[in-house]
Order: C-alpha cells, then sequence, then structure tokens
C-alpha cells in the first residue's frame, strides 16, 4: 500500500521544515533533534524512580517505573532505539510509562553508554550487566523473578535481541519473552528493504551506515552476533518473541528475516509488519492510529506471557 496519510502529513511538515540529515550533523547537534511527531500523553505511573546501578564500567543510568497495587510485578527492560548514538531516557518515556500502567509490570528503562564515545561491545555490556541486575534484585524491584522479559526498538530492539543470546550462552537466567520493534539484527544494507526505502521514508540507508559506522570498532565487529544476531550460527533456545515491522523501512527485513531464522530454529514467534508505516512509528501513538494499534498488540502479548 502507499504510505499512511497521517504519516505523510508529518513528512511533508519535516520537508517544510528544512532538517538536514542526521549523518551531516555533529553528534551533539543530532542529539537535539527530535523527529517524533507526537508521543501522546505523559501519563501518571504509581512511581517513577532514576537510579544508578553497577556496570561493567561505569554505573548505568535507569528508570524504574513501578504501577499502583501490592506487587510482586513481572518485569520488563526496555532499551530505547537511536542507532546506538542518540537517544537516552526520555526516548520511550511516554511508552514506558503506557506498559507499567497497562501490562501492570515493572518497566526498567536503560540508559545504557552511546557511541561513538563507547564503541562496540560497550552497549551490549550495559544491557546484559542491567537485565542481571533486575534479576538479581527482585526483592528490592518488587518483581517476580522469575517473570522477566526484554524489550526495545530499533537499536535498543537489537540489544534486547543480544541480551537473549548472551543469556542463553552465559547459561544464566533466560529472558521469559523478547518484544522487538523495528529491531537492527544485521550488519548489511543489501536487503530488498534497505534497496526499497533507501531515502524519503525519515530513517535512511545512509543514515543506518552512519549509525553502525559510530558503533563498531571495525568491520569485523559487524559479525559478531551479538552486535548482528541474525548473523548467529544458533538461534535454538532463545526465548519466544513478537517481532514488529514497518513496511517503509530499511530495517524491515532485518526483523522480518530474523523472525523466520527464530522459527526456524523451533522458537515460538510472532511476526506483525504495519503496512503503510516508518521507522519509529510505534513511538508516535498521538500522531499515528496504527501506532496505537501496535502498542495494543504489544500490551496484550505482554499480559499474555506474563500470566501464562
Amino acid at each position: 500500500m502507499s504510505l499512511d496519510p497521517q504519516v505523510q502529513s508529518v513528512f511533508d511538515k519535516l520537508k517544510h521544515a528544512g532538517i538536514r540529515p542526521l549523518y551531516e550533523l555533529p553528534i551533539e547537534q543530532a542529539r537535539k533533534i527530535d523527529l517524533n511527531p507526537d508521543p501522546g500523553p505523559i501519563k501518571a505511573v504509581g512511581n517513577v524512580e532514576d537510579r544508578l546501578i553497577p556496570g561493567p564500567d561505569r554505573e548505568i543510568g535507569v528508570r524504574i517505573y513501578t504501577p499502583t497495587g501490592e506487587g510482586s510485578f513481572p518485569a520488563l527492560l526496555y532499551y530505547h532505539g537511536g542507532g546506538w548514538t542518540l537517544g537516552d531516557l526520555d526516548t520511550a518515556d511516554v511508552l514506558c510509562r503506557q506498559i507499567a500502567n497497562e501490562v501492570n509490570c515493572v518497566v526498567v528503562s536503560v540508559d545504557y553508554r552511546l557511541a561513538p564515545e563507547n564503541k562496540f561491545p560497550a552497549a551490549t555490556d550495559d544491557a546484559f550487566a542491567a537485565y542481571l541486575w533486575v534479576c538479581d534484585n527482585s526483592t528490592l524491584l518488587n518483581v517476580t523473578p522469575s517473570v522477566i522479559a526484554v524489550s526495545g526498538d530499533s537499536s535498543g530492539g537489537n540489544l534486547a535481541a543480544a541480551v537473549a543470546l548472551m543469556a542463553r550462552d552465559q547459561y544464566v537466567q533466560l529472558p521469559l519473552f523478547q518484544l522487538l520493534l523495528c529491531p537492527v539484527t544485521n550488519y548489511a544494507f543489501d536487503s530488498q528493504s534497505y534497496i526499497e526505502n533507501a531515502v524519503g521514508y525519515g530513517l535512511t540507508t545512509e543514515t543506518m551506515k552512519w549509525f553502525w559506522h559510530n558503533y563498531l570498532n571495525d568491520v569485523e565487529d559487524g559479525n559478531n552476533p551479538y552486535a548482528s544476531p541474525l548473523s548467529s550460527s544458533d538461534l535454538s533456545g532463545l526465548p519466544p518473541a513478537l517481532i514488529i515491522t514497518a513496511e517503509y523501512d530499511p530495517l524491515r527485513d532485518d526483523g522480518e528475516q530474523y523472525a523466520q531464522r527464530l522459527h526456524a530454529s523451533g522458537v515460538p514467534v510472532e511476526l506483525t509488519r504495519y503496512d503503510g508505516m516508518v521507522h519509529g512509528f510505534y513511538l508516535a501513538s498521538g500522531a499515528y492510529d496504527q501506532a496505537k494499534v501496535a502498542v495494543s498488540q504489544a500490551i496484550q502479548a505482554l499480559k499474555q506471557v506474563f500470566r501464562a
């Protein structure tokens, strides 16, 4: 189908704003640009706390969203997107609040180290350390220790997938579930979606090349399955997954090929492509009706997993 009219309207306004491509900007300037048209209203949560937790090389910032009620609660770690280069705890704040309230779970959003100041595997190390911290501090968080899932969007989806792989490989507690929203899964730019959606739909192929250049030390890093989960020779034994993709997204095939590989490896996986949508649409519930549908799908999936 053609681009959703609501998306087209937003893109028309952005075109008139004359925003330069991110890869042409200094890092600090790029980090100040907010490309989310409308995340929706900020809802109150029972308790929201910013704190520092131990990390591999420095303390890691997290934001802990705890719903009202007695608990104990399920827990969901959330890793924001931004090409490992942009974003912070505010990036997915509205979405994390909605999940905490509607799923009735504790959400721990992770402020992992960003590139290019911190190259691979800094972000994955922080993501995994935060996951282990939640597992080890279930009493502190009022969380049921066996009911912990991981999630993320874009590069954050990449980190969530990497955490699941690392947990399996290191024989620690496996996440119960992985929710991957338009994830990056492969260091390659030759898929059909990278070609079809190279320009004109927000996230571009050149921007993805810039993100990867910022993130990796060298090309060899791109072959590491914790950077490119799709390159893993073995995806068996991983947690069930919901993977959401967008039709007009260079990363569409990253997510869909990963879903196919998981399925072929015997991992239960649900894949949904949202036609007419672009990368990051799920964070714009105030602008796109289909964003509301996608978030509702994610929330229902989490409810079902946490009730099982």
